[in-house]
């Protein structure tokens, strides 16, 4: 119970320290039942049965630990999102901007996580002659409209290339 209970405000937050707390009662659960279990298999004879109980336990909590261990270092390095969450963001500036009838296009779209949020990098490209001040208000719509519709994004930082700009990546010249 306390698991569950941990786990869905580990979920509702999206707190890691929550999450691996919640992990900490289900191993408590478990490794109170294998005791029982080997007590009472070494009172019935079967001694091994606690053994057995303390191996499985143990692998169990390990696989527990990889795992706690591998989100914490995920969240560590600034990893970039995952390409279904880019190709979705990517589509919704699209549209967004379709919505807004105006002809944008991406150059580039980089995310980062840091933590529970995400950074993202977008450099989008719109007519050349646009005067600066409209090029600003299409960034800034967007900006705010990612924001709101991605609670997870903590920042967009947007840069507006002139269209037919070419970007390398390499040398970002």
């Amino acid at each position: 119970a306390m698991f569950w209970y941990t786990m869905h405000y580990a979920r509702k937050l999206k707190s890691s320290a929550f999450k691996a707390d919640a992990w900490h009662h289900r191993s408590d659960a478990l490794s109170s039942i294998g005791a029982l279990i080997g007590i009472i298999g070494a009172r019935h004879g079967f001694p091994v049965l606690d053994q057995i109980a303390g191996i499985i336990i143990c692998i169990m909590i390990l696989g527990v630990a990889v795992g706690i261990f591998r989100d914490a270092i995920e969240k560590m390095l600034d990893t970039s999102c995952d390409e279904e969450f880019e190709d979705n963001l990517r589509k919704f500036v699209l549209q967004f901007a379709e919505a807004e009838h105006q002809e944008i296009g991406i150059d580039l779209l980089r995310t980062r996580k840091f933590g529970e949020k995400i950074y993202v990098e977008l450099e989008i490209n719109a007519d050349g002659d646009m005067r600066l001040q409209e090029a600003h208000d299409i960034a800034e719509r967007i900006h705010d409209g990612i924001e709101k519709t991605y609670p997870d994004i903590k920042h967009v930082m947007i840069h507006v290339n002139p269209a037919g700009y070419q970007y390398d990546v390499q040398t970002k010249m």
